[in-house]
């Protein structure tokens, strides 16, 4: 009984300390609203250099020249999770431009394995400081967000939040036809 008693206070003691399973990415989760940012395109500004590792190991670089689209997520984020299918999907139906994620505030295991299993068709960076390069321009404000890059690789357009196929369509078909 003694056994017990010191088994469970230690049980409790223990789960006491715990966060509850949230991390701190969780906790200071800021949720988009949907909300599309254009810039003209005399006042746009170029986007940082994207590259680095990606999810699968390799290295990766953006060359500009044509129209990419910058998707910075989370594997634990709700929103993430349910535009990836549409993601997945634009990135087929417009093969000509350049989907690339970015992995922010996650655990990169988590994220591979999210990716391998949905068959995400781009890929993802494992180095979030490149975010910073978008603060001059129109920086990730919440997460999820998508930036697209015109093909003079300089910033064209944010939706903060979630995407949605019309969104992004047009957006895409906005900076193509510049």
């Amino acid at each position: 009984m003694k056994k017990l008693a010191i088994a469970l206070a230690s049980l409790l003691l223990l789960s006491g300390c715990s966060n509850g399973g949230a991390s701190k990415a969780q906790e200071s989760f800021i949720a988009g609203s949907g909300a599309v940012t254009k810039i003209k395109e005399g006042n746009r500004i170029a986007a940082p250099t994207i590259s680095g590792m990606t999810l699968s190991g390799k290295n990766f670089t953006f060359t500009p020249g044509k129209v990419a689209v910058v998707n910075v997520w989370a594997s634990w984020c709700s929103p993430c999770r349910a535009e990836e299918p549409t993601l997945s999907a634009l990135s087929r139906t417009f093969p000509d431009v350049q989907f690339i994620g970015i992995l922010t505030r996650d655990n990169p295991v988590n994220a591979e394995a999210f990716t391998r299993k949905r068959g995400t068709p781009y890929p993802t960076l494992i180095d979030d400081s490149i975010l910073i390069g978008f603060s001059k321009s129109l920086p990730a404000n919440a997460i999820p967000t998508t930036v697209v890059i015109d093909r003079q690789g300089k910033v064209a357009a944010r939706i903060s939040g979630a995407v949605t196929v019309a969104s992004l369509t047009h957006l895409i078909d906005e900076v193509s036809e510049e």
